[in-house]
């Protein structure tokens, strides 16, 4: 879940956006201030847009980090409108340092490696494609259900054949500024343990 607010290019109105959805394919319905986007095909919400947003909120920036003080208010709001969605979010950090205990090779692709990571809570495997890649390395990795800085949402899936649960990140794929143009994933040399939340600037 990722939340936007910017007067100057959108006037007063907060976008909270869930899921990704082709913006050809969705109906929206309306509850006072709030509009409720949901994808025709599926049923699914993608988002919400508040409306006269600063009626109900400070803001301050344009992005805005998303804290259970700040779904507390959403969730006002939302009475307030008479929508009686529940805004169950998970809150842990989908961006965190990742330990590569172990390498191996797929058995269906040359260039692509099938590593077991320890996030912290639980050690995931994930397939990755860049060459620099090592058993003993600390690494930041995309959860599940992260939303790269591109809008790419991160999520379960099958790579030629292997399960994979997350990605291991490059500094160009995080937003990183002067970032190096060569492929190869971000290798962390500072201390930090495995599941330590990783913040893009």
């Amino acid at each position: 879940m990722q939340i936007f607010y910017n007067k100057k290019g959108i006037g007063d109105c907060l976008l909270i956006s869930l899921k990704r959805g082709d913006r050809y394919q969705i109906e929206q319905d309306h509850f006072g201030d709030i509009v409720k986007i949901v994808d025709k095909n599926t049923k699914e919400v993608l988002g919400y847009n508040i409306f006269q947003a600063s009626k109900y909120l400070t803001i301050e920036t344009n992005k805005l980090e998303l804290t259970e003080a700040l779904l507390e208010e959403l969730r006002t709001i939302f009475q307030k409108n008479n929508l009686n969605d529940t805004l169950d979010v998970d809150l842990s950090p989908k961006f965190v340092v990742g330990y590569v205990q172990d390498k191996g090779t797929h058995e269906n692709a040359d260039k692509l490696s099938v590593c077991q990571v320890d996030i912290g809570e639980e050690t995931v495997q994930i397939v990755c494609g860049a060459p620099n890649v090592d058993k003993g390395q600390y690494v930041v990795v995309a959860k599940v259900g992260a939303v790269m800085p591109s809008g790419m949402e991160i999520k379960a899936a099958s790579l030629r054949g292997v399960d994979s649960y997350g990605m291991i990140c490059s500094q160009k794929e995080l937003g990183i500024p002067n970032a190096p143009k060569e492929k190869g994933i971000y290798v962390l040399t500072d201390e930090v343990k495995p599941g330590d939340p990783f913040v893009i600037n």
